[in-house]
């Protein structure tokens, strides 16, 4: 069954079924994301965490249909209630598909150096079919939503990490999408600024009605989503099943090295970890 989220009984915005991505590396199969099934629902934020090279990225790109899936479907309902598979769509339909659905925030920003904050906006706007005095206008109206309208004629080695990335998020929200999907979007801001980027995507989900899709180990996140996912060796399972190492704070599965103490039961990444624990009590 596919992991679901609020309003279960709504027609989902997105639908995944039996995604699987697959890599050859000479004689060596990787498999990077196995037969994923995930529904998510407009306004909702979905946090999908796990450890390094566990597939998020690859998860986030076949989402966005930035990468294709070896097998599997992703079915996407557009504004007028049809549900569009995109992982059948033409491959030259592609980028108009990407143009009309899906906003991008990446861990680098991946701003245009040369341009303004505003500029960039704006050429994201040019993409989507917005062009001239439009497409400046939607840019400030924009950069006002993430409170950076003082900020638009600035570069962005002119900008702070946390000014850039919200350069970044009002650069998303260009073609008005209705899924916007964030690859490690707070990686490389401080405590403060990743705890304000965290409520400015909760209120894109909550104020647009978007889906809003985050990758990434930043458990800071978890307090604005709707749902945490856990994505290990391509596989996907709720967090909830999981226990946190008490040493290093790690999500782990409650069958490795464990420890009883006065009744309660911890869980832990290793035996190193647990040792250190052990040495506590």
């Amino acid at each position: 069954m596919p992991t679901t989220g609020p309003g279960t009984g709504a027609v989902p915005l997105m639908s995944v079924r039996a995604l699987t991505r697959d890599y050859q590396t000479g004689p060596t199969v990787v498999h990077a994301v196995r037969a994923v099934d995930l529904e998510v629902s407009a306004g909702e934020v979905l946090l999908i965490m796990g450890p390094s090279g566990s597939g998020k990225t690859t998860l986030l790109l076949m989402l966005g249909a930035l990468l294709h899936p070896t097998s599997g479907t992703i079915a996407v309902t557009a504004r007028d209630g049809t549900s569009i598979d995109i992982t059948s769509a033409d491959e030259r339909h592609l980028p108009g598909l990407r143009a009309r659905t899906f906003g991008f925030v990446f861990q680098d920003y991946a701003l245009i150096g040369a341009l303004s904050a505003a500029e960039n906006i704006a050429v994201a706007c040019n993409f989507a079919g917005v062009v001239g005095r439009a497409a400046s206008d939607r840019a400030s109206s924009l950069l006002t939503r993430v409170g950076l309208e003082s900020r638009a004629g600035f570069r962005p080695a002119q900008l702070s990490g946390g000014e850039q990335q919200r350069v970044a998020v009002a650069r998303a929200l260009a073609n008005d999408p209705r899924v916007l999907l964030a690859d490690e979007p707070t990686a490389n801001l401080d405590a403060a600024h990743g705890r304000d980027l965290a409520r400015l995507l909760r209120a894109l989900a909550d104020e647009d009605g978007r889906a809003v899709v985050i990758v990434s180990h930043d458990t800071r996140l978890r307090e604005v989503a709707d749902r945490v996912l856990w994505l290990e060796d391509g596989t996907l399972r709720e967090i909830a099943a999981l226990a946190v190492d008490p040493v290093c704070g790690m999500s782990v599965e409650r069958t490795g090295p464990h420890l009883e103490s006065h009744g309660v039961t911890y869980w832990f990444c290793s035996q190193g970890c647990r040792g250190e624990f052990a040495a506590t009590l």
